[in-house]
């Protein structure tokens, strides 16, 4: 783990409310780390609703398919998070820990197998011994409490400069009702899903179904729409717990996902994913500058989305950000090679709001001066219109730096 943190990291972070009918406690495990926090626990009010997205890898983790297995019947009373390994790749292990951990936590809670979930972060491949934390849940279920949300931040964190966290307040009919969200990630970062992993809990009484539709379309213009490193993880799991308990102050039961008091609650909820979804950018290992990719013009919006992406991949635009060289030319090359519509003679690129390229040629006007002027700042936004037709889309990165090839070279070692 990164002894310095972020300079992108949040000046101050917010003050989580406590949310009714969830409790939260976190140990010292040991898995991997020494002398900080790697297991956490929630536990929540029997009648909780659960949704979840995962990763699209073709090689998830034994937690990530003991979720979509337990999703189905939409009902949670105990998530179970370890941090240190990821319990990927593991094989017949794996299933045996997932297994085990699922049997020990449902028994604490009080609850079935079928109404636990698990996540594992960490390295890939190595076996996760599930009786170094086992015989700890009993006490952390025990013993959670509901104000602990930073703690719950910090026990997830691997290669994370800091914890991230996230909350709204919002009207559901006439009665409060609030959103509060963690995440961690920092590296394999990449669309898809696109952080770690990430909890997110409401007191809203809302039916899982309903909670699985706001989630899934929640996630295309913020998690699914930012990338580090291109790299999809095996262990992508964004899960979200709804307690119902504010139906007691008179929020109204939804159960259906047109219902139209769900406006602002939609709104909130896109807004803390995205507000968790930026903090991962943000913390990216070795990041020193967050970029926002804007593509306008493209054929269709998928099309613009792809084209967006293949710049805020790009090794080469993102060395540029990071060494402050307005080299736009990397830019026309990231957006040639995605694949997609384009015309080199009607291309036009800006970095802010210095244009540089205009109509397949540089721009008459541009300033070297300015543009190198405009790249020293920590926040980024280049933005390509392709000229042929209206779709756009909006990806967020983070710069390349040598820090990032230090973390990753001897991540296991």
């Amino acid at each position: 783990m990164s002894t310095q943190v972020s300079p992108l990291a949040p000046k101050k972070y917010p003050k989580m409310p406590v949310i009714e009918g969830v409790r939260i406690a976190t140990a010292e495990a040991g898995i991997k780390y020494k002398n900080r926090t790697d297991l956490l626990a929630m536990v929540f009010d029997a009648g909780t609703t659960v949704a979840g997205v995962f990763t699209r890898s073709k090689c998830p983790s034994a937690p990530v398919d003991f979720c979509r297995q337990n999703l189905v019947a939409g009902k949670a009373r105990v998530l179970v998070v370890n941090s240190g390994n990821a319990n990927a790749f593991t094989g017949q292990k794996g299933r045996a820990s997932t297994a085990l951990t699922g049997e020990v936590a449902a028994k604490a809670a009080g609850c079935t197998a079928g109404e636990v979930f698990l996540a594992s972060t960490g390295v890939i491949g190595e076996p996760l011994d599930a009786g170094k934390f086992s015989h700890l849940l009993a006490g952390l279920v025990k013993d959670g409490k509901p104000d602990l949300w930073t703690e719950a931040a910090k026990a997830i964190m691997t290669t994370d400069t800091y914890p991230k966290l996230a909350t709204a307040t919002v009207k559901l009919g006439d009665a409060d009702v609030t959103i509060n969200g963690i995440a961690k990630g920092a590296g394999m970062i990449a669309p898809d899903m696109a952080t770690m992993l990430s909890f997110i809990a409401t007191d809203a009484p809302i039916a899982a179904p309903v909670l699985q539709d706001l989630l899934s379309r929640g996630t295309a213009k913020t998690f699914n729409a930012v990338t580090v490193d291109s790299d999809t993880s095996t262990s992508d799991t964004l899960l979200m717990f709804a307690t119902g308990a504010a139906a007691r102050r008179g929020a109204p039961a939804i159960s259906d996902p047109k219902d139209a008091r769900l406006g602002a609650f939609r709104r909130a909820l896109r807004k803390v994913l995205k507000s968790l979804a930026l903090q991962v950018v943000r913390d990216g290992e070795g990041a020193r500058k967050q970029v926002e990719v804007t593509v306008t013009g493209a054929k269709s919006a998928r099309s613009a989305k792809r084209i967006a992406l293949s710049i805020a991949n790009s090794p080469l635009v993102k060395t540029a950000v990071a060494g402050e060289d307005a080299n736009w030319g990397r830019v026309v090359m990231a957006v040639g090679k995605a694949g997609e519509p384009a015309d080199r003679d009607l291309l036009s690129i800006w970095f802010g709001d210095n244009r540089l390229a205009y109509q397949g040629e540089r721009d008459a006007a541009y300033s070297e001066e300015a543009t190198s002027a405009y790249m020293k700042r920590d926040e980024i936004r280049i933005r390509a219109d392709i000229g042929i037709g209206r779709g756009k889309a909006t990806v967020w990165t983070c710069d390349l730096t040598k820090e990032y090839v230090a973390i990753n070279g001897d991540y296991r070692s």
